[in-house]
């Protein structure tokens, strides 16, 4: 197999010089470059168009402001630059017969525009849309500034066809399209970023701050030299270069935030700085620190049935959260010129984000209560069953959870870019590391108090859906003993001692390419590889510990919770305090802390090797781009197969077991997989300023490696019924045919109009399933089993619309107005099995998948004033599967406003102001259970407002 990966890289290779070779060649002069920048000299203008007319051969400016005609036969040229926002400027060049000829543009009267404000961040980011070669949007550093987000998520969701899905009222990971998360892939200065999480491939971007980029670039269509592991979006993000500027930079800022829930003040600080150290070596990098204390109030609920028109829940769960969120991000670069062909450069992030978080809950176990009755929103359980012959039950819980989590993200890469005598060649080595670790959590601690037949009566009230409501009746002594802390007695407290996700990946790729100079623009032909070889591992050690006779008595606290009394609550540090106080006296539960902790292992590695060869066409009206890419992906993959037997139950050797019993054995399964992957591309500006794109791709999704871990766990009972959860080595990748198109106009005064439609058809997505007939898997033996496997096929298409226009043609004062709106319409469908039946199958939603997403803000820039009101929506969307239709959990749309302003005191100094979440958006899901919306789980965290100042120096 090695072999044959050899000799596929050598046709690739092989293929490209060849055909370099047979284009004929022409004696030509030498390079033409430059450098674009604003009136000022103050920063690189990226994305700027650079055409020489005589030609009809066009280049665009990198990110430090660069550009490079090759092989220009002699003679006199009209060089023409364009930049969104600014108006065109010409140059008259004399090329020589010998040597290079250069021609430099300084573009745009006056510099503000350009450089700073939300007029500069439009510009530039349209600049860059425009010039890409595919489906894309930009957001710069200048936008992140311009609204109150809080990390690079909530920065990416002011995007077309962007939303994030939110944790605590934070955004996390980013949905484009409406589509899952997972469907994404996500990098950092080029560098595939591994999950700090164990169980997802996706990488939640709240863990790093938005104070640490210079762009992000939502890449929505592929051409070959991409990475092609994406169905929704390449999210590629950047951090600064010293060469994007002109001139030295140093600034500070400093802010405080509030929470209206917690009542706390919070710090953030960041320092940035960028220096030239001469005319061919820069650094540049940064630092920050945010710390936010918030609190959210919670209701959750599970299990619901209808029976005779009653509907009833099982269980109803009252949590009181109060969370702090530490973010830590720093990089480093240094960018290095070695002559006037070659850039090095050396780029490094470091992110770290600690979440605190405590948790006090009340709990209504109401599974086995002895009667239940009611009508409408209101229903009754009764601990006492009207049957003599029958007990009922009603269980109390109150428990705390005192978790610390830390999630690490770095990376490093090293690489260049060799221009020289129409050879291109880019290339670059890498590393990346995530992990999130635990260690010594309470997760939870939880005491217990069971009713039965005692006449305790429990009465919900769920006229708001959101906000049910629970009433205690019943005999005297009940109603007294639910409130009583001293009868609610230690069930356990599940400790932590480690959770350690790892995920790192080492990087390396080289890309070439030779241009050919033609008579009405230029075509390239470029080949390159790319190996990725990446390691995800888990590992758990989870504890119970039991004492008898201890009780809540000792360890109350005060509540915060808002929607309802659920005291007496926990103290929130109390119980930490008590047991490091206590641990001698504490028993461990052996049995299940040798369970939980066996189930969750495994280690993953997954080595992507790939190739590939295309052909580009260039010239002032048209571009394609066509070719193949070629990624061979190899796994091996290691977890346990743990079996839990109840005593009585039968062990492997056919004897009885008598007491319980946990076998553990470990297993692994090798296998490896290619895929060939064409795509077509296509930009054509048929006139200045309006731009139609098309592009035609196969591309994929490898599982989550949580998902292909074989982590086998059967619980048998003492009648031998086995209950497994099974992960499944044989998963295959998400596979896509995708489509896109779309027309872009570009508005005088800094504006742009446009509109695109996506399909996708995508075979082998994923889905849990619950089988409830008896069979086997993996030669192991079940009566009911949850496991993840392929479906048949989905359907993906929509629309996509925006608008960005900075309003200079109304009237003094009203010419300070900029309006940008963009709006995503989505529709994903696929099968899945219906109740555990995989021969009856049912269309679905995908998960995660929004059908409505809409974005607009509404600013005002002029003079030293700057002010910015924006909102986001998207519609609801299924976030797990249930057995049934009516089972399903949905999560509700969900639409926020915020608000920024800002100062200019002087040049150096402005102050500014945020409020985010003005409107009080909150978090609802639900089952459809009964023809009605049943809570699932309801959030609310209200407003936090900032304050500081930015200083430049």
């Amino acid at each position: 197999m090695h072999q044959l990966r050899t000799v596929r890289s050598r046709i690739l290779l092989g293929t490209c010089l060849s055909l370099a070779a047979a284009l004929p060649t022409a004696a030509y002069a030498g390079d033409l470059t430059g450098t674009v920048t604003d009136a000022t000299d103050t920063r690189a203008l990226q994305g700027a168009q650079l055409r020489i007319v005589e030609l009809n051969r066009v280049a665009e400016a990198d990110r430090d402001g660069t550009f490079r005609f090759s092989n220009v036969p002699a003679g006199t040229y009209t060089i023409e630059a364009r930049y969104v926002g600014a108006e065109p400027r010409t140059l008259t060049v004399e090329v020589p017969e010998s040597g290079k000829a250069t021609a430099n543009f300084a573009l745009g009267t006056d510099g503000s525009i350009l450089v700073i404000g939300q007029s500069a961040n439009q510009a530039s980011a349209l600049s860059r849309q425009r010039a890409a070669d595919g489906i894309e949007s930009v957001l710069t550093r200048d936008a992140v500034g311009q609204f109150p987000d809080q990390n690079v998520a909530e920065s990416l969701r002011r995007l077309p066809g962007v939303n994030i899905l939110n944790d605590q009222g934070e955004g996390r990971f980013v949905s484009v399209r409406g589509l899952d998360p997972e469907l994404n892939a996500t990098s950092v200065n080029g560098v595939r970023l591994p999950a700090p999480e164990s169980d997802v491939r996706s990488v939640a971007l709240d863990v790093i701050s938005s104070d640490s980029i210079e762009s992000i670039e939502v890449k929505k269509s592929l051409t070959p030299d991409m990475d092609a592991d994406t169905i929704g979006a390449s999210i590629e993000i950047h951090t600064t270069s010293a060469f994007e500027r002109r001139k030295d930079l140093l600034t500070a800022k400093i802010e405080g935030s509030y929470n209206d829930y917690s009542e706390k003040l919070t710090p953030k600080g960041s320092i940035d700085f960028s220096r030239r150290l001469g005319d061919s070596v820069g650094v540049s990098g940064g630092i920050s620190y945010y710390q936010r204390k918030f609190e959210t109030d919670n209701v959750e609920a599970d299990g619901w049935n209808e029976d005779d028109g009653l509907i009833t829940t099982e269980e109803l769960n009252y949590r009181d959260y109060d969370v702090e969120r530490k973010r830590l991000s720093a990089n480093l670069n240094f960018d290095v010129r070695v002559g006037s062909s070659t850039k090095l450069y050396a780029r490094g992030i470091y992110s770290q984000f600690d979440d605190q978080e405590y948790r006090r809950e009340t709990s209504f176990k109401l599974e086995d209560a002895g009667a239940v009755s009611g009508s409408g929103a209101n229903v009754a359980y009764s601990d006492t069953n009207p049957d003599p012959d029958e007990d009922g039950e009603i269980s109390i819980q109150r428990s705390l959870k005192d978790r610390f989590e830390r999630q690490r993200i770095r990376s490093i890469v090293l690489g260049g870019e060799t221009d020289s005598e129409g050879w291109h060649a880019k290339y670059s080595v890498s590393y990346a590391k995530s992990t999130e670790r635990e260690n010594g959590s309470i997760n939870p601690a939880n005491f217990e108090r069971a009713f039965e037949e005692e006449g305790l009566e429990i009465g919900l009230d769920f006229a708001n859906p959101r906000k049910p409501l629970y009433t205690v009746g019943g005999s005297a002594g009940a109603i007294a003993d639910f409130s009583d802390p001293d009868e609610y007695e230690l069930d356990s407290v599940q400790v932590t001692g480690l959770s350690d996700s790892r995920d790192e990946e080492w990087g390396a790729k080289l890309d070439l390419g030779r241009e050919f100079a033609m008579s009405n623009g230029t075509f390239t032909v470029q080949a390159g590889a790319k190996g990725r070889w990446r390691e995800k591992s888990y590992n758990l050690e989870t504890q119970y510990w039991e004492m008898d006779g201890l009780t809540m008595a000792d360890l109350v606290g005060d509540q915060t919770y808002r929607i309802t009394d659920i005291s007496p609550v926990l103290d929130k540090r109390g119980v930490r305090n008590f047991f490091n106080a206590n641990r001698a006296d504490f028993e461990l539960n052996e049995l299940d802390s040798l369970f939980d902790s066996s189930v969750e292992d495994y280690s993953v590695s997954e080595d992507v090797t790939a190739g590939y060869l295309l052909g580009r066409w260039d010239s002032d009206t048209l571009r394609v781009i066509g070719g193949v890419r070629y990624e061979h992906t190899k796994n091996d993959i290691r977890a346990n197969t743990v079996t839990l037997i109840e005593e009585g139950g039968d062990l492997p050797d056919g004897t009885e077991a008598d007491e319980d019993t946990v076998i553990s054995v470990p297993n692994q399964f090798k296998r490896s997989y290619g895929d060939w992957l064409p795509s077509l591309t296509v930009r054509w500006e048929p006139q200045q300023n309006l731009v139609l794109r098309a592009a035609g791709y196969k591309s994929l999704v490898r599982p989550k490696l949580s998902k292909l871990a074989p982590r086998f766990t059967i619980e048998q009972n003492d009648d031998n019924e086995r209950e497994g959860e099974f992960g499944n080595p044989n998963l295959k990748p998400y596979e896509a045919w995708n489509f896109d198109a779309g027309v872009e106009y570009y508005l005088p005064n800094n504006g742009a109009l446009s509109a695109g439609v996506f399909y996708k058809d995508v075979k082998n997505f994923i889905v849990d399933t619950n089988l409830e007939d008896a069979g086997e898997y993996q030669d192991i033996a079940y009566d009911e089993a949850t496991i993840p496997i392929n479906g048949d096929k989905a359907k993906i298409w929509g629309l996509e619309l925006s608008y960005q226009q900075a309003l200079r043609f109304l009237p003094s004062p009203l010419d300070g107005f900029l309006v940008s709106a963009n709006y995503t319409y989505t529709d994903a469908t696929g099968d899945v099995p219906t109740d555990g039946d995989i021969t009856d199958l049912r269309e679905i939603a995908l998960p995660s998948a929004s059908k409505h997403t809409f974005n607009a803000a509404l600013g005002y820039e002029k003079g030293p004033v700057s002010l910015r009101l924006a909102g986001t929506y998207r519609s609801k969307y299924l976030d797990e599967l249930g057995d049934t239709a009516e089972e399903d959990r949905i999560v509700d749309n969900h639409f926020q406003l915020d608000l920024s302003a800002k100062y200019d005191v002087t040049k150096q100094v402005q102050v500014f102001y945020e409020w985010v979440n003005i409107n009080n958006a909150k978090y609802y899901a639900y089952n459809n259970v009964g023809a009605r919306q049943n809570l699932l789980q309801f959030e609310q965290y209200k407003w936090t407002m900032k304050f500081g100042a930015r200083v430049k120096f």
